[in-house]
């Protein structure tokens, strides 16, 4: 299973009242995306500890473009200078044994009683319910988008129609935590800030 989710009430200690949530479709194998279950709150934590978050949207910004890019710093770390031999992950077949071109879509949503934020890496979506209505609260990052597929293609990669648009005729998101950077796969979340009431918030995978 390469999908997580994350679920942390109060999750900044001090506090209350901002619960944190994530799903992340892992790619390859489960390990960026279950370090991505296990820190990601963490992360986003601490850089809110640093910064001033009181509503306003570029301060939140900031805070989630750092907190992914820390993330994807800690992936890439990971994977170059670690060899991992689990049964459970693809990257065994690797040798030697390392994970080093897998990674993970991200969806975060940070909820709170006045505001929702949320930042997405990839094509993990996140919706919000208003009185029956979906509201949409993040955008596919996909190959077949142009501006994405000139950046792409900039980077010396190349999208594959292949059962859809795919970057190198495998992946189906242009941006990741992790992947394959070199080719056109990075990071570069899209963050946005919902300061309407909150009715129901669905945040969901391709699986």
């Amino acid at each position: 299973m390469e999908d997580t989710v994350s679920v942390r009430p109060d999750f900044v200690p001090g506090t209350s009242k901002q619960h944190f949530f994530g799903v992340f479709d892992g790619h390859g194998c489960s390990h960026v995306a279950t370090m991505c279950q296990n820190m990601m709150h963490e992360v986003v934590a601490d850089e809110h500890r640093k910064a001033d978050c009181s509503g306003e949207e570029t301060a939140w910004k900031a805070v989630m473009e750092r907190s992914f890019a820390r993330l994807d710093e800690q992936a890439a770390s990971w994977a170059t200078s670690r060899s991992r031999d689990e049964p459970s992950c693809r990257c065994e077949q690797q040798k030697p044994l390392r994970c080093d071109h897998v990674g993970s879509t991200a969806v975060v949503a940070v909820v709170s009683p006045t505001h929702v934020v949320v930042a997405n890496a990839g094509d993990s979506r996140a919706v919000l319910s208003r009185a029956g209505v979906p509201v949409p609260l993040s955008v596919d990052h996909k190959p077949d988008r142009p501006d994405e597929l000139a950046r792409i293609k900039a980077a010396g990669g190349r999208v594959i129609y292949w059962d859809g648009a795919r970057v190198l005729g495998v992946l189906a998101m242009s941006r990741a935590i992790g992947e394959l950077g070199s080719f056109g796969v990075v990071l570069g979340p899209l963050v946005g800030l919902e300061l309407t009431g909150l009715c129901a918030r669905v945040q969901a995978t391709d699986t």
